[in-house]
């Protein structure tokens, strides 16, 4: 009987449709089929029939950030302009996107990580330290952070679900990362072995519990700057939120980073 202590079992549904148990598993990545947030692209109808008369990636990326700028009044505040609302502090995706960048442990990270909780069901593995049975000093301060209003008003979660929902349609629509439902990406790391549920890093193939948001990077030589062990992964492209070239923003591209949905992965193993 589950008594709410272990936090991998605590949702069975989501607003995905797919059962949280099932969209965790090795074998949802080895045979993926389409997600969707339930009511985004419903109640976004303008954007996505914009987005249809697109002629290529470039004018696409221009018209949803149009869109969004505009939905979530993202612009930039003119010089001198006093109304308090345009002082306000207001949530968007660029900077939780950014936040993250420099710290997925901090603030940003918790958010990111609340909303893959939200609406995919899947319960973070990690935040500053492993989020194990519950509660515990790591899930208050997780928690704290996750609710935190520096980063978590101005819808940030219908934000994020925009940006899903966008990365899945350019994907669809104009196949950037190749062919095919995954692709292969690699993340560097040094403390695989307690992510390990299955096999043995040694034996160079094995099953383990990545966090319910993770970062990859494109290329091996990327990854190698993150850690001693390489993990070679077939991501589905229906659990990526971000990939380099997605957004008009260089600060996001950097280290081409990949910005995906976790759960357990089966991967090829490497020690350089």
């Amino acid at each position: 009987m589950n008594d709410g202590s272990d936090p991998a079992r605590w949702y069975a549904t989501n607003l995905v449709g797919v059962p949280a148990s099932v969209l965790a598993s090795a074998a949802f990545n080895q045979h993926p089929v389409a997600l969707h947030i339930a009511g985004a692209r419903e109640g976004n109808p303008g954007l996505f029939a914009l987005l249809a008369k697109s002629r290529d990636e470039a004018e696409a990326r221009v018209m949803f950030e149009h869109y969004m700028t505009l939905a979530f009044g993202l612009a930039k505040p003119e010089p001198g302009a006093p109304p308090p609302e345009a002082r306000r502090w207001r949530a968007s995706y660029l900077k939780l996107l950014q936040g993250w960048g420099l710290d997925a442990n901090g603030a940003a990270g918790a958010v990111l990580k609340g909303w893959a909780e939200s609406r995919f069901g899947l319960a973070p593995a990690f935040h500053k330290a492993p989020l194990a049975r519950f509660p515990s000093p790591a899930w208050v301060a997780y928690l704290t952070e996750k609710a935190a209003s520096r980063f978590h008003n101005n819808n940030v979660f219908q934000q994020l679900d925009l940006l899903y929902e966008f990365s899945q349609w350019r994907l669809l629509r104009f196949a950037p990362l190749g062919p095919g439902p995954t692709v292969t990406l690699w993340r560097g790391s040094t403390r695989c072995e307690e992510q390990v549920v299955s096999g043995s890093l040694r034996a160079r193939r094995c099953t383990v519990r990545l966090n319910n948001v993770v970062s990859f990077s494109r290329t091996r030589e990327q990854a190698g700057c993150f850690g001693d062990w390489l993990l070679g992964v077939r991501v589905p492209l229906v659990k990526l939120l971000l990939w380099p070239g997605l957004l008009d923003t260089a600060s996001l591209d950097g280290e081409s980073e990949v910005i995906a949905l976790g759960g357990d992965y089966d991967v090829e193993a490497r020690y350089e």
